[in-house]
């Protein structure tokens, strides 16, 4: 199935307080919201994980002399869908949410999708402005998209609309209207469809979770 090819401006985007499906944002932790496909290109590393033990742990030291906090989270983990070919064995992240620390539940009880930045052999570093949510939270084209559709469109550029009109200034562009037609960074969109270059140099929004057809990558628009 596919849906109309749409582009936008690259607007002014403020600075949201939001909500992932499994992450509470503080009022000193805000970030700009992002499409999945969006967070996976952005990401070094993404990983389907669990996390067994939790600890805080000494970080160096701050320009002033004093001790720099941070959590560490040793994980199993299970799949990865971009990073090193070494596994990932631990996950750190700031010591509060105030700070925009993650928490993740430990003793292996919830696997999660973890998208972060390479911190070191064999380690991560994670804000709660990453992708961060519980693997059985992710429809079944976003858990397919993680394989190669994401990366197809790598080269695309997803612009959300924050409110009617969206202007098109670009056939490189998808345009991300969740937040307008849903007021939720969570919907059919993000849920559904992944932003894909074709052979013409154009980009589309793309839902299935087959991977798309020659036709598709071949099509132009008149």
């Amino acid at each position: 199935m596919l849906a109309a090819p749409v582009s936008s401006l690259l607007l002014p985007v403020a600075m949201l307080v939001l909500m992932w499906p499994s992450q509470k944002l503080s009022e000193a932790c805000s970030c700009s919201p992002v499409h999945p496909q969006q967070a996976f290109c952005n990401a070094d590393i993404v990983i389907r994980a669990k996390a067994i033990t939790g600890k805080e742990v000494d970080s160096g030291n701050d320009v002033y002399g004093n001790p720099i906090k941070r959590i560490q989270y040793e994980i199993k983990q299970i799949k990865m869908f971009k990073g090193p070919d070494k596994d990932i064995e631990f996950i750190y992240t700031a010591p509060s949410s105030a700070v925009c620390g993650v928490t993740l539940e430990i003793a292996g009880k919830k696997e999660y999708l973890i998208a972060g930045k390479a911190d070191g052999d064999g380690k991560m570093h994670v804000t709660l402005c990453d992708f961060i949510v519980p693997w059985d939270s992710l429809s079944p084209t976003q858990k397919k998209s993680l394989n190669q559709r994401y990366e197809m469109g790598c080269e695309c550029k997803i612009s959300r609309c924050p409110s009617i009109p969206c202007l098109v200034s670009s056939q490189d562009e998808c345009l991300w209207t969740d937040w307008v037609t849903e007021k939720n960074i969570n919907g059919r969109q993000a849920k559904h469809y992944a932003c894909i270059k074709r052979t013409d140099g154009s980009c589309s929004w793309y839902r299935g979770v087959a991977p798309p057809k020659q036709e598709f990558l071949d099509i132009e628009d008149p």
